[in-house]
């Protein structure tokens, strides 16, 4: 078995981890990211993620490939201002790259950055924002090839149309008229060097070319709003987009109302439509106020803000990006129904 590389201050195949995390960890290792012992695998976590990172070090040294872990709190004070240039030197050396952290308020600039080399290096790279101990025992256990297949299925016939109509029995009711100029992408947890995707995977996503409607999200907020506010079942947040804006949100929870707005008007286009997205995680029964996972659960769901032009196609920027979702969708492709009350009427 090959060791680890030098480490900054913290060995994190001697700390212990309960081994409940080991299927989550070994899906992540051998299924998502296919990990061959001749390969180098950058780890990145922090503080409170770090018995996930012991289980999925454990995994890498199973593989028998070179590792080298950092622990953001060692290398530099948080919020992450920009990423630290010690991890991004090393990310330089890597075919493998695994991000298993607790996201802070202000970071996603710095998480911008860190995928650029990903991007630009081609990196496959796992992305475990916000990973917590029921994710890894919940999502990261699902069958990614069974999301994969269905995943495929979506993005064949949605990659070829014009129209998307979402309604809920909440008050949801959104038409999304697509841009034939935008690539569809296929995360379902498979990971390649042409797209890093999240951990659990399940979706497929594009910049729309305009959505129009409302949107009430009985689910989740995401980025650092979605710790603060958690599951919003009993008390929705109800936005209103018009020519691919927000115009409108409101919420009984009026902190929640505000912080939302305040967060997309960060700059010119955070309050624009970036992503639409179809969660194709058939694994997941229900929302569990964890965005990582709450957005892979069936349904669709949006963001405001980047656009992940790198990806989609798009042509603009934006420094933020929070993802919004919510519960029990039927969806309609160009008038023909793919889901009812939040189940695909697609075979996977």
């Amino acid at each position: 078995m090959k060791t680890a590389e030098t480490q900054p201050k913290r060995q994190l195949n001697q700390l212990p981890f309960d081994p409940e995390l080991t299927p989550g960890a070994r899906n992540a290792a051998q299924v998502c990211l296919r990990i061959q012992p001749t390969e180098k695998v950058t780890v990145i976590t922090d503080e409170v993620s770090l018995e996930i990172a012991a289980a999925l070090v454990h995994e890498l040294e199973a593989v028998g490939c070179r590792y080298s872990t950092w622990v953001l709190e060692d290398v530099a004070a948080r919020p992450l201002t920009d990423f630290p240039l010690p991890i991004v030197e090393d990310l330089e050396t890597s075919e493998v790259s695994i991000f298993a952290v607790q996201a802070q308020m202000n970071e996603l600039k710095s998480r911008m950055q860190m995928t650029d080399v990903v991007n630009r290096r081609k990196i496959r790279h796992a992305h475990m924002v916000n990973i917590n101990r029921q994710i890894m025992l919940e999502g990261m256990r699902a069958d990614f090839q069974k999301v994969d297949r269905l995943s495929a299925k979506v993005v064949d016939r949605v990659r070829v149309a014009k129209q998307i109509r979402a309604k809920t029995p909440a008050g949801t009711d959104l038409t999304a008229d697509l841009n034939s100029g935008y690539r569809w992408v296929k995360t379902s947890g498979i990971i390649s060097t042409e797209k890093w995707g999240n951990l659990p995977g399940g979706e497929v996503f594009t910049t729309p070319g305009e959505v129009n409607g409302t949107f009430v999200i009985d689910g989740v907020v995401g980025d650092y709003l979605c710790a603060k506010f958690g599951d919003l079942k009993e008390s929705p947040l109800t936005i209103r987009m018009k020519g691919n804006r927000v115009v409108e949100a409101h919420s009984s929870n009026h902190e929640l109302e505000n912080d939302f707005w305040k967060y997309t008007h960060t700059d010119e286009n955070s309050d624009r439509v970036g992503e639409f997205a179809i969660g194709t995680n058939i694994e997941l029964k229900d929302v569990i106020g964890q965005i990582l996972q709450d957005e892979k659960y069936p349904g669709v769901h949006i963001a405001f803000g980047n656009p992940y032009g790198a990806h989609t196609g798009a042509e603009w920027y934006s420094s933020t990006h929070i993802d919004v979702v919510g519960r029990k969708f039927d969806i309609w492709v160009d008038g023909e129904q793919i889901m009812r009350g939040g189940a695909f009427l697609i075979e996977a």
